[in-house]
C-alpha cells in the first residue's frame, strides 16, 4: 500500500496508557489513539502544546472523547512508516517536557474586585474627616471635609441633573441631594457623608452579586468540527468545515467529528449522537442512514452526500437560536428604586409642607433622610451575598442575585435524561450465565479481555466493570471488530465472540437455551432495581468455542440521587417534566422508575423542540427551571427562567447555566432551591426591620418634631440591623462548621 496504511496492518501497534496507537494515517495526516487523553485534561494540553512548537507540524486535534489525537505535518521526504515513527517518538518525549498551561483570569478577577471595593475609599474617608472636624482640635479639617464631601456628592447631583433634564422625573438622588443640601445648609457634614457611605456600600454589593448580561457561547466551529475531509477528484483534500459544499462527498475517519448533516453514501460506523440528542447509546450508520454535524465517528469510516452545511446544519440552527434566547438582566433586581419611585413625591410634599409650617430645615432634612431606601439598598444585597456565599460553600455556583430570586419562585422542573437524570454512561448491572458452563466471573474475563482497548461504549462499559472486580485481564492474540455486530479473538487459545444475537446466529451459535428460563440471573454487582423490567436492560453476548457462555446485561443506570430528589421535589408541590432526545420506550421505563407521570416525559425531542416545550410551559404562567449537561440541552437552559448543570456538563451547557453543580451531586439542586426560599423569607422580614422604625420615625417627625442626629440613627441603625439580619444565615452556618470541625 503506497498512500495510506491501513487499520488492521496498525493494530500490531500496541496502546497502553500514554503510548500512542496508530488509528490512521494519508499523506499530510496521522492521527492516534492515547489512552491517557480521556483522563488526563493536562497531558492532553501539554502535548498539544509540545506538539505545535515543532517544526513542519501545522495542526494539532485532541478530541479526548475517542481518546485520539489528530495531528496535521508537511513532512515531504519521509516514507509513511517513517514519519509515523517520528511522530511517535515526538508523543513519547513529551511525557517528560514540563509544560505549562492555563491563563490568568483568576488574577484578573481579583483585580476587578479589589476595583469594586475601592470606590468606597473616598465615601468613609469623608465620613471619618467628617466627624474629626467636629472636634475643637480638628476644626482645622473642615475644609477638607467640605471639598471631600463635594467630590462624593458630585456624582448623586449629576445622576438627580440627568434625571429632571432629561427623563423629566424625579429619583431617588433627587431627594439624597436635597437632604445633603438642608445640611450643608445647617453645616452638617456627617450625616450626609454617612448616608452616601451607606448607599455606595449598598451599590458596591449588588455588583458583586452580579454576572455579566451577555451570554457567552461555544463557536459553531466548536460544535461542528473545525475541518473536513473531502472527496475532490478522487482524492481526500481538508478544508475548514464552513467551506464544504452542499453536495460534496465528506469522508469522517474513525475518531473523527462529522462536520455536516447528510445521508452515508458508503461505509458502516458507529455514531455517538450524545452531544447532539443525549441519546448515550451510539448508532450504527451504514448506507442510508442520516448523521448529523458535531456527532463523533467511535469507529468505522463513513462517506457522507453534504445536505446542510455550515449554519444550515441542525447544531448550528441550534447556536442561532441560543444566540437569539431572550436574556434576562441578570443584574438583581434594584427592588429599593422601586420602592423609592413611590415614596419620592409623597416625601418630598410632606417635607415642604413640614418646612413652610415649622421653617425648620432640621425637620424636613430628617423627612428627607427617612426614605426607606438606604436600609434595602444595604439588606438586599447583602441578602443575596451571603446566598451566594452560602451556596458556593456547599459546591453550587449560582451567577446572580437575580437567580436565587427566581430560585425562590420555581414552580415546575424539566429534567433531561440521558447523564442528568442518568449517569449518563454505560454501566454493566449483572451477568447470566449457562448452568454448567463458565461461572460470571469467566464470562467477565473473556468478554473483557476479547473487548479491551475497543472505543465502543459497550466495550469500555465492561472493561471498566471487570476492573473495578480486581479482575486480571488477560492479552488477547488474533481479533477482529465488525461494526455494529460485534468482536472476535483469540483469548488464552480460545475463540471468544462478543457482540449481539444476530452477530452470534451468523456465526452459527445457538441461542436456544435462552428462551427457557432454566436458568437464573445472577448479579455480579451491587447495584439492585426496583424495577424487573427486562426492556431496562440491554444485552451483549458472549460465545467460547462455538457455545453460548453467557449474557452481559448493562443500562445507563440512574443517579443514586435521583430518586429521592424527584420524590422530594414532588412533595413540595413542585410539576415535574421529563425531557430527553432518547426514543419514547427508554424515557417511559425511566419515568415509570421515577413516579414522573407518563403525560409529562417528552421524548424524542432534538434541541429547538426541547427548547419549544419550555417556551411553552412559560406561557401557561409556569416558573421553569431546566436541569441539563450538554450540548443538546443549551437552547432549553437559555429559554428557561433557571439554568441548571453541572461542572462536568459541556462547556456551553456551563457558559450559560445560571447554576452549576460543581460537585454533580444532582441532590444539590434541592438544596439551592432551599437556600433561596430561606433568603426570600430573610428580604421579607429585612423589609419589615427596614420600614416599620423609619415609618414611626417619620411619623414623629412630622408631627411633634425629631432631631435630624435621632433621624439618622434610626435610618442608619435600621440598615445596619437589617444587613447584620440578612448575614446572619451564613455565619451560622460557618459556627456550624467549625464546630462540626472541631468535634472531629
Amino acid at each position: 500500500m503506497t498512500n495510506s496504511l491501513s487499520i488492521i496492518d496498525t493494530q500490531k501497534i500496541s496502546a497502553y496508557g500514554d503510548l500512542p496507537c496508530l488509528v490512521h494515517h494519508i499523506r499530510g495526516r496521522v492521527r492516534f489513539r492515547i489512552y491517557r487523553l480521556k483522563d488526563d485534561s493536562d497531558y492532553a494540553a501539554n502535548l498539544k502544546e509540545f506538539l505545535l512548537a515543532q517544526p513542519k507540524i501545522n495542526g494539532v486535534r485532541v478530541n479526548r472523547v475517542a481518546a485520539s489525537i489528530a495531528i496535521n505535518y508537511s513532512y515531504t521526504s519521509s516514507s509513511l512508516t517513517e514519519i509515523a515513527s517520528n511522530l511517535t517518538k515526538l508523543i513519547q518525549q513529551a511525557k517528560t517536557t514540563n509544560l505549562k498551561v492555563g491563563n490568568a483570569q483568576p488574577t484578573k478577577n481579583k483585580t476587578s474586585e479589589l476595583e469594586n471595593w475601592s470606590s468606597l475609599t473616598l465615601p468613609v474617608f469623608t465620613t471619618i474627616v467628617s466627624w474629626l472636624s467636629n472636634q475643637s482640635a480638628l476644626v482645622w479639617l473642615r475644609p477638607l471635609a467640605l471639598a471631600s464631601l463635594f467630590t462624593v456628592t458630585f456624582p448623586i447631583l449629576k445622576r438627580a441633573s440627568q434625571s429632571l433634564w432629561s427623563d423629566r422625573k424625579l429619583n431617588i438622588d433627587c431627594l439624597d441631594l436635597l437632604a445633603v443640601g438642608l445640611s450643608y445648609g445647617q453645616g452638617k457634614l456627617v450625616t450626609p457623608a454617612l448616608v452616601i457611605t451607606l448607599h455606595e456600600l449598598g451599590d458596591v454589593i449588588r455588583d458583586r452579586t452580579a454576572r455579566s448580561t451577555e451570554t457567552q457561547t461555544a463557536d459553531l466551529l466548536d460544535a461542528i468540527g473545525h475541518f473536513a475531509w473531502v472527496l475532490r477528484e478522487g482524492k481526500p483534500v481538508q478544508i475548514k468545515s464552513d467551506r464544504v459544499e452542499v453536495g460534496e462527498t465528506v469522508i469522517v475517519y474513525p475518531g473523527g467529528q462529522i462536520s455536516v448533516d447528510g445521508e452515508v453514501l458508503k461505509g458502516l460506523a458507529t455514531i455517538d449522537q450524545q452531544q447532539l440528542t443525549g441519546e448515550s447509546m451510539p448508532i450504527v450508520a451504514d448506507v442510508g442512514t442520516m448523521v448529523y454535524a458535531s456527532t463523533l465517528v467511535r469507529s468505522g469510516q463513513i462517506y457522507i452526500r453534504a445536505d446542510r452545511v455550515g449554519k444550515q446544519t441542525r447544531a448550528a440552527a441550534s447556536m442561532e437560536l441560543l444566540q437569539n434566547a431572550p436574556v434576562h438582566d441578570t443584574r438583581m433586581a434594584n427592588y429599593a428604586s422601586q420602592l423609592a419611585d413611590k415614596l419620592i413625591f409623597p416625601s418630598l410634599v410632606l417635607a415642604t409642607v413640614v418646612l413652610g409650617i415649622t421653617k425648620e430645615p432640621a425637620r424636613a432634612a430628617s423627612i428627607l433622610t427617612l426614605d426607606f431606601v438606604t436600609g434595602i439598598r444595604v439588606s438586599m444585597p447583602t441578602a443575596f451575598l451571603g446566598a451566594l456565599n452560602h451556596n458556593t460553600r456547599h459546591g453550587i455556583l449560582v451567577r446572580s442575585g437575580r437567580t436565587i430570586e427566581q430560585l425562590a419562585e420555581i414552580d415546575t422542573v424539566v429534567f433531561d435524561k440521558t447523564g442528568t437524570l442518568t449517569q449518563g454512561q454505560l454501566t454493566v448491572v449483572g451477568i447470566q450465565t449457562i448452568p454448567g458452563r463458565m461461572s460470571a466471573q469467566q464470562v467477565l474475563t473473556l468478554a473483557a479481555a476479547a473487548e479491551q482497548r475497543i472505543t465502543h461504549p459497550v466495550a469500555e462499559a465492561i472493561t471498566n466493570y471487570a476492573k473495578s472486580q480486581n479482575i486480571n485481564i488477560p492479552g488477547r492474540q488474533q481479533w477482529n471488530y465488525e461494526v455494529g455486530l460485534g468482536i472476535r479473538a483469540t483469548v488464552e487459545d480460545k475463540e471468544i465472540l462478543v457482540g449481539s444475537d444476530r452477530f452470534l446466529v451468523q456465526e452459527g451459535i445457538s441461542l436456544e437455551c435462552l428462551e427457557t428460563k432454566a436458568f437464573p440471573l445472577r448479579h455480579t454487582c451491587d447495584l439492585e432495581r426496583k424495577s424487573a423490567s427486562s426492556e431496562w436492560l440491554s444485552l451483549i453476548y458472549v460465545a467460547c468455542d462455538g457455545k453460548l457462555q453467557g449474557v452481559i446485561q448493562y443500562a445507563d443506570p440512574l443517579r443514586p440521587e435521583s430518586p429521592a430528589l424527584i420524590k422530594s421535589l414532588q412533595a413540595s408541590g413542585r410539576e415535574i417534566h421529563l425531557l430527553t432526545g432518547d426514543n419514547q420506550q427508554r424515557a417511559k421505563i425511566v419515568a415509570e422508575e421515577l413516579n414522573i407521570p407518563l403525560d409529562r416525559v417528552h421524548a424524542q425531542a432534538f434541541p429547538e423542540q426541547k427548547a419549544a416545550i419550555v417556551r411553552d410551559l412559560k406561557l401557561a404562567g409556569k416558573t421553569v427551571a431546566f436541569v441539563g449537561d450538554g450540548l443538546n440541552d443549551s437552547v432549553a437552559l437559555a429559554y428557561a427562567d433557571v439554568s441548571v448543570s453541572f461542572a462536568n456538563g459541556s462547556d456551553i451547557a456551563r457558559e450559560i447555566a445560571d447554576v452549576v453543580l460543581m460537585n454533580n451531586d444532582l441532590a444539590s439542586l434541592l438544596q439551592a432551591l432551599n437556600i433561596a426560599s430561606e433568603t426570600k423569607n430573610l428580604i421579607e422580614q429585612n423589609t419589615i426591620l427596614v420600614v416599620a422604625p423609619n415609618l414611626m420615625a417619620l411619623g414623629l417627625a412630622s408631627s411633634v418634631g425629631l432631631n435630624p442626629l435621632i433621624a439618622t440613627a434610626v435610618h442608619n441603625g435600621s440598615a445596619i440591623a437589617a444587613g447584620l439580619n440578612s448575614l446572619r444565615p451564613l455565619v451560622k452556618h460557618q459556627l456550624e462548621e467549625q464546630n462540626y470541625w472541631s468535634v472531629q
